[in-house]
């Protein structure tokens, strides 16, 4: 069987069972997984499929969200790089928010113990992580929990963020561009995730450089209200320096 052939199938079964899956395609198709990846790679390219940990889903599927777990084995190694370049964006003191997503909950795990901060937060890994800081003054926003996220959403967690003003927010998305702006797949997420950034004086995205040029269902903001976007180096240069002409500073750790 001929490549287009191939990736004409893997289309096929995509739209038909909402996903594929690496090492099944390369087991249905008698080739390696690397054979596959570059297929997906290509497919991807051609605006025909989504690459996903693991495998790929139709490129429609906007509302797509992988589980926490997915998440936090995707991109480890760029996402440890990105959360020891921010801790360059903590303040010795004052008030910072730690948004829900695996890439701020790196930055929480390496937050000195001893630091003097007020840590604002709706997402239970993060306050998890900093429950047993002796320098921290931990608030848990409440509200109802997704469990794809463990973060809380709805009124509850608005109102919280409607009555602080912090010195920096720390935020994620699943998908970040210039042309969408920063998007997440559900919008009561992306609800929560709009009300962090209002309530800062500082926003700082992190996002490994995977996520850049996806777009998903919900747009809670643009790269206009970013400040700061720490990446990273799989981010091409010449989208970092477009990145930096509207405005926003960027970090490629």
């Amino acid at each position: 069987m001929y490549a287009p052939e191939r990736q004409h199938e893997i289309v096929r079964l995509a739209r038909e069972s909402g996903r594929v899956d690496v090492l099944s395609l390369a087991e249905e198709f008698q080739v390696t997984a690397e054979t596959i990846r570059r297929d997906l790679k290509a497919l991807d390219r051609a605006g025909l499929l989504r690459r996903v940990h693991g495998g790929a889903i139709p490129a429609g599927r906007l509302d797509f969200e992988p589980d926490l777990a997915e998440r936090e084995s995707t991109a480890a190694d760029e996402k440890d790089r990105i959360a020891k370049a921010a801790l360059a964006e903590v303040p010795e003191d004052g008030t910072v928010v730690l948004d829900a997503g695996s890439t701020v909950g790196r930055l929480a795990a390496v937050l000195p113990p001893d630091r003097s901060l007020t840590v604002v937060t709706h997402a239970l890994p993060v306050a998890a992580r900093l429950a047993d800081h002796p320098g921290i003054a931990l608030h848990l926003v409440g509200g109802r929990v997704r469990h794809s996220t463990r973060a809380a959403v709805d009124a509850w967690a608005l109102a919280a963020y409607g009555q602080i003003r912090a010195d920096v927010a720390f935020v994620g998305a699943n998908g970040y561009s210039a042309a969408h702006g920063l998007t997440t797949p559900d919008l009561a997420e992306a609800a929560v995730k709009r009300a962090v950034v209002a309530a800062a004086r500082r926003v700082v995205l992190l996002a490994d450089s995977g996520k850049y040029g996806q777009e998903h269902f919900a747009r809670f903001g643009g790269l206009a209200d970013v400040d700061l976007l720490i990446t990273d180096t799989g981010l091409a240069a010449e989208d970092a320096a477009a990145i930096e002409a509207a405005g926003t500073e960027v970090v490629r750790a």
